[in-house]
């Protein structure tokens, strides 16, 4: 019986310590894509940005190498310290390569960090799923991982990716990646714009009044039609094109351990001193705590299979 009861003890325990009890919860899906100096714009191109209308962009929007004549539409007016600009449709500051020093060489260090992500991005390999729905993801409802198709995809209907606060998506799209109109990227279970990455090799383009999540990380160029909202970024190695669009930049929660108390108990108290507790627990005991540890995971979204 005391045997029993240190197995279940043990397995008690590493289910504290794997999922989250300690400060830290593991992730599904693949490690996230570092954007370095590039995630501090929310729109950011090599060769251009350009409005019509009354596009609303929530944080920084930059250009590099092409100067700041290249942002148009935005009624730009520059700061008494010609580092940067403002615009009444950015509600952060416009940089671009030709203001003034550290502008430049900061928006290199962007712009390279941009391109890396990308190739980052690119490079990952052992996907999760090759060519899903042969292109069209609509309608369809992905967990965390690594989606990769040799072809465009489609998103003609709503599709919606599940998880929870730390699970990371990347998409991996060999040619273009069109949403139609009203369509929607829908989140669910804590999923988080900041841990989904678009890496298209053709063109984005975002329909009319479709609702995107996720970071576009596009080797050409990306298209907002009339109406569309972007929560998330867009990163373009050409152009960005709006029209009367609205871009949200990505707002990273912390994720949750599975319960306050528990966290800080297992902090104070650390996993020897649990483990002994834990070895004190009657069979009865054990079962319960196990039974109620995995009901917790699987409620968060953390646990799918047993």
């Amino acid at each position: 019986m005391k045997k029993l009861n240190s197995k279940l003890a043990l397995i008690v325990l590493a289910g504290f310590l794997a999922f989250g009890l300690t400060g830290t919860i593991f992730a599904a899906g693949p490690t996230t894509v570092n954007l370095g100096a590039a995630g501090n714009f929310v729109v950011l191109t090599k060769s251009g940005i350009s409005t019509t209308g009354t596009t609303q962009i929530v944080g920084n929007i930059g250009v590099s190498p092409a100067p700041a004549t290249y942002i148009t539409g935005f009624g730009l007016i520059m700061d008494s310290s010609n580092v940067y600009s403002t615009s009444s449709k950015v509600t952060e500051k416009v940089y671009a390569a030709d203001y003034a020093v550290p502008t430049p060489s900061s928006m290199t260090t962007a712009i390279s960090d941009m391109q890396n992500a990308y190739v980052d991005a690119a490079g990952r390999t052992l996907p999760t799923a090759t060519e899903l729905g042969a292109g069209n993801i609509g309608g369809m409802n992905l967990a965390p991982g690594l989606y990769k198709w040799s072809t465009g995809v489609t998103i003609p209907t709503n599709v919606t990716l599940s998880g929870s606060t730390n699970d990371v998506w990347i998409f991996q799209i060999a040619q273009n990646l069109t949403v139609s109109s009203g369509a929607q990227v829908i989140l669910s279970g804590g999923a988080q714009t900041s841990n989904i990455f678009w890496q298209v090799a053709g063109q984005t383009t975002l329909g009319t009044n479709s609702v995107f999540n996720g970071n576009i990380l596009d080797q050409t160029a990306i298209v907002l039609n009339t109406g569309a909202v972007l929560n998330g970024r867009a990163f373009a190695q050409t152009a960005v094109t709006l029209d009367s669009n609205t871009v949200n930049k990505p707002v990273v929660q912390v994720a949750q351990t599975i319960t306050a108390t528990t966290q800080t108990t297992i902090q104070q108290l650390g996993p020897i001193t649990i483990s002994k507790a834990l070895n004190q627990m009657s069979r009865e005991e054990l079962t319960n705590t196990l039974l109620r540890l995995i009901l917790t995971l699987i409620m968060q979204g953390k646990l799918t299979h047993l």
